[in-house]
């Protein structure tokens, strides 16, 4: 793919995020054919997010760690987007829902880097990671797809280049010491309207979400990229992904280190 259709790709992707409007298909000429395509046009859109007022990077989601969303969208292994300042918020009481377009809701563990990592280093290993992280909080990402069609006509590619399709980052206030819980075994569920609608388990993020953490890491340092002090890795979700439907009082139960709960209305 030319650079100038990565940018108009981008540019395409950046108007519909912004208006908050449907895609039925990219353009086939800025449609992304390959992975290393799809991360270019991620990669121009960060520019243009950077480009809002107020706005500057968080750090970064992971997407599809489990073997079922993978299958599901026929790749071997997960994909990741960024988190931005712009889109995101700290305990919420209330979420409009004029925000979105037809988001999910997932419930994550989110990591939070201890130093700039020096990626000279990589790759990193489960040893490293007292040196990586100097805490975790419990976080909701809300998935918004924007295409007028199924996850598996979407694809992988597709999502990739919309930002790993995050659309709003939502955290609690404390900060965990990484041995807090057991990570490969913690049980989250999420709630509507108080009744329990999925549960799940830590491991059920690529058996630990430590793993995933490390995936990433590793994963951007092969191409130059780093994350700094402060950011965080959300790293993918515990439970299924629920629609959002307006009117809905959300509780994410992350049993003894608390709840993330709103009104999404």
């Amino acid at each position: 793919m030319l650079n100038i259709h990565i940018q108009e790709a981008a540019k395409f992707l950046f108007e519909h995020r912004l208006n908050k409007s449907n895609i039925n298909n990219l353009p086939k000429h800025i449609t992304p054919k390959t992975k290393n395509e799809a991360y270019l046009i991620q990669e121009e859109l960060k520019l243009l997010y950077f480009n809002l007022k107020e706005n500057i990077s968080i750090g970064k989601k992971v997407g599809c760690t489990s073997l079922d969303a993978q299958k599901q969208l026929d790749i071997n292994e997960p994909f990741y987007g960024n988190l931005f300042s712009r889109f995101y918020s700290i305990e919420p009481t209330k979420l409009s829902s004029k925000k979105f377009s037809k988001p999910f809701i997932e419930p994550e563990i989110a990591l939070r880097v201890k130093e700039d990592i020096d990626i000279s280093k990589a790759p990193f290993s489960i040893n490293n990671i007292d040196d990586l992280f100097d805490g975790f909080v419990c976080s909701l990402e809300i998935v918004d797809f924007r295409f007028n069609k199924s996850l598996k006509e979407i694809g992988a590619l597709n999502l990739i280049a919309t930002n790993g399709a995050s659309e709003f980052w939502i955290r609690n206030s404390e900060v965990f010491k990484l041995n807090k819980i057991n990570f490969e075994d913690h049980s989250i569920n999420i709630s509507y309207n108080k009744k329990i609608i999925g549960e799940g388990n830590t491991k059920n993020v690529m058996g630990n979400p430590l793993n995933s953490a490390l995936w990433l890491i590793n994963k951007i340092s092969k191409k130059g990229e780093t994350l700094l002090k402060g950011q965080f890795i959300s790293t993918g979700t515990c439970t299924k992904a629920h629609e959002l439907v307006a009117e809905t009082e959300v509780s994410a139960d992350f049993g003894k280190i608390g709840k993330i709960e709103f009104l999404y209305n």
